[in-house]
């Protein structure tokens, strides 16, 4: 199988399993006093070192959680509940639904803010929207922005619009789970307040993540029990998938000129099918992730791409597959003003860290042949 589905969840890095596997060993818990229990909780400081400098952060700034999601409800939830809800929540367009739906249980009153047809929030209307801030009556405002769309892979510019925020005395909160180990993530360089990762995106195991907090930054718990992680998440810490998160953070820090050089592949790849079959490719000439391209063919749906890639030994995705599966026009699409034909037709692959060139061309071959069995034969 060609594997191209890096954005829903990366193959384990051999260095996460080797770390995962001597923790399994331990089988203690780290809040325990013994030497077994000092030996997990090692483990887990080791790990949240490795973590911290990834992001280049202090290592005591790192709260483990389950996954990107749950850190995403800890810093949305947690934010607003620690503000006494004298917040106001400025959620890009093209949020996960993991950071939406959160939005939408905080009980803060909560503003969509556009991005361009490129992909990319627009920073002169949010800019228009600071300079008119009511503090008295909208409260803090607390941006939320992605750094890298799971969708698109566009980059977005959170340094800038977090500056533009903290200005008007607001927060900014920063879904970076696609960032790490793609670009370079440095929180003192975004300017933001919170920092949300995910260790399976980077080649870690499933089931963990991790929150970054800026010392001072309000917080309060979402989950309470034995006030493990500061009291700010309580639950036992999951050992074994904090020890391979550590190690896939470290290695995929190191490999970022790697992975940018996939890059060339994924233009040439574009290149050949812009001319095959007349894709249109979402955010062509804005800086995007290297390893990501979606790209659309009106007339040809999405489920049936899908479905004929599976067959044809070649994982992909359409939209985010953080759905339950489903297979559903992207809203990201339609927050950039592409309309519903080329939306329902967009789909997803996504390279990384075992990927090499013959992948991407191996892609291009599947997917040629099954337009030309179907749309393409159409037209010609």
């Amino acid at each position: 199988m060609i594997y191209a589905d890096y954005n829903a969840t990366a193959p384990l890095r051999p260095e996460a399993r080797d770390a995962m596997l001597a923790a399994f060993e331990l089988g203690a818990n780290p809040s325990s006093v013994h030497g077994a229990g000092r030996a997990a909780r090692k483990t887990v400081e080791r790990a949240r070192e490795q973590i911290g400098g990834a992001i280049g952060s202090r290592a005591q700034d790192i709260i483990f959680t389950s996954g990107g999601t749950e850190a995403a409800a800890l810093a949305v939830l947690g934010s607003v509940s620690a503000l006494g809800g004298k917040a106001t929540l400025l959620v890009s367009a093209i949020e996960h639904e993991a950071v939406i739906k959160n939005v939408g249980i905080s009980g803060a009153p909560v503003e969509t803010v556009y991005v361009t047809p490129a992909g990319a929030i627009d920073l002169e209307a949010l800019k228009a929207r600071m300079a008119g801030w009511d503090s008295e009556a909208s409260g803090k405002p607390i941006l939320v922005l992605m750094l890298a769309n799971n969708e698109t892979g566009v980059i977005q510019p959170v340094a800038e619009a977090a500056a533009i925020v903290r200005e008007a005395g607001g927060l900014t909160i920063c879904d970076a789970v696609q960032g790490l180990g793609k670009i370079a993530v440095n929180v003192a360089l975004l300017g933001v307040d919170y920092l949300t990762l995910s260790a399976h995106k980077a080649g870690g195991p499933q089931g963990v993540g991790a929150l970054w907090l800026r010392a001072g930054a309000p917080l309060k718990p979402v989950l309470l029990g034995g006030g493990q992680e500061k009291s700010l998440r309580s639950g036992t810490e999951n050992v074994a998938g904090i020890a391979g998160f550590g190690a896939a953070a470290e290695m995929a820090v190191r490999e970022l000129d790697a992975y940018a050089g996939l890059s060339a592949h994924r233009d040439a790849m574009e290149s050949r099918l812009k001319t095959e079959a007349g894709v249109t490719v979402v955010g062509d000439g804005t800086p995007r992730l290297a390893g990501v391209s979606n790209f659309a063919l009106p007339g040809f749906k999405a489920e049936t791409q899908v479905m004929a890639m599976d067959l044809a030994g070649v994982a992909v995705s359409s939209g985010s597959a953080c759905s339950s599966g489903k297979v559903k026009r992207s809203v990201v699409l339609g927050a950039m003003g592409y309309d519903d034909a080329l939306a329902e037709s967009a789909i997803r692959t996504s390279f990384g860290w075992k990927s090499d060139e013959a992948d991407f061309e191996r892609v291009a071959d599947a997917w040629l042949e099954a337009a030309r069995r179907t749309v393409l034969k159409e037209t010609a």
